[in-house]
C-alpha cells in the first residue's frame, strides 16, 4: 500500500491492480515472501561444549530484520533447538562446535522436520507447515573473525596450532618423514621405552649433552655403574668401582 513518505512500498505498485495478470503477480510475490530458504544468523545458544558427544542443537538469531510496507524494522525472535552440521561419517567425526557469538548460515527445509528431529530416522512431518524459520538447520561459520587455534593448509603446508596443548591418543602413533623429524621444546619429556636404530633409516645417535642418567648405561653388556676395575694396585686383587661426578 502507499503513504505520504514513501510512497508505495513492498509489492505493491502503482500498476498492481492494472489488470488480472498484475494482480495475480502481487498475490505470488506476497505469498513468495513468506518462504525461508536461508539466512545469516547469530548463535544465541548451543548444548554442546566440544566434548565427546552426539551432534547437539543451537538456538539462532536470523540477523536480517522483518520490513512492512512502509519501510519500518522488526527483528526477528530466536529460533530454539536447531541441529547442526558436523563433518561426520559413521563414528569418525571432526568436533568443532559452535559458539555462542558466531555467525553462520542456516537453512530452512521445505516441511516439517520435527519429527526428523525427534527419532532421527524416516518420519512424517511433524505438521503442514511449509519453508518455516522453525525447520531450520544451522551449517556453520560466516563473517567471523581471526581464530586463534586452528588447522591451517597453506601454500608452504600444514600448520596445525594451539595456544595450549595438542593431545593425539592411538594406541600405534607412526611419524614417517622424508627428511627428518624434529622436535623443538625448552623440554621434551619421554614416558617409557625408546628405541633407536631399528628400523630402515637406523644409524648412529649423536647427543651435544651433558647426557645425565639416573639408573644405569649399558654398553655391549657392560654396566657404566656397576663395573669393577681391576689391577688398581700392583701385585694386588683388589677392585674399585667407579668414581661418582
Amino acid at each position: 500500500m502507499a503513504n505520504e513518505q514513501f510512497g508505495y512500498a513492498g509489492h505493491q505498485q502503482p500498476f498492481s491492480g492494472a489488470d488480472d495478470f498484475t494482480a495475480m503477480m502481487f498475490v505470488i510475490w506476497q505469498q513468495l515472501s513468506r518462504v525461508g530458504t536461508s539466512m545469516p544468523v547469530r548463535v544465541e545458544a548451543v548444548t554442546n561444549s566440544g566434548g565427546l558427544s552426539p551432534v547437539g542443537f543451537v538456538d539462532i538469531l536470523p540477523l536480517v530484520h522483518q520490513v512492512d510496507g512502509e519501510g519500518n524494522a522488526t527483528p526477528h525472535g530466536t529460533i530454539h533447538h536447531v541441529p547442526y552440521l558436523r563433518v561426520q561419517g559413521g563414528t569418525d567425526a571432526v568436533i568443532i562446535d559452535p559458539k555462542v557469538g558466531d555467525l553462520g548460515i542456516a537453512v530452512f527445509a521445505s516441511r516439517d522436520i520435527s519429527s526428523v528431529k525427534a527419532n532421527k530416522g524416516p518420519s512424517t512431518p511433524g505438521s503442514r507447515r511449509l519453508f518455516d524459520m522453525a525447520d531450520g538447520m544451522y551449517l556453520g561459520g560466516i563473517l567471523n573473525g581471526t581464530p586463534a587455534q586452528y588447522v591451517r593448509f597453506h601454500s608452504g603446508g600444514i600448520e596445525v596450532h594451539s595456544p595450549s596443548k595438542v593431545s593425539v591418543t592411538a594406541p600405534t602413533i607412526e611419524l614417517v618423514a622424508d627428511n627428518k623429524v624434529l622436535l623443538s621444546a625448552p623440554m621434551v619429556e619421554i614416558d617409557g621405552q625408546l628405541s633407536q636404530g631399528n628400523g630402515p633409516n637406523g644409524g648412529d645417535a649423536s647427543m651435544n649433552g651433558p647426557l645425565r642418567v639416573t639408573e644405569d648405561v649399558i654398553a655391549k653388556g657392560v654396566s657404566t655403574a656397576h663395573h669393577d676395575h681391576g689391577g688398581i694396585q700392583p701385585g694386588s686383587s683388589d677392585t674399585n668401582p667407579p668414581n661418582p661426578i
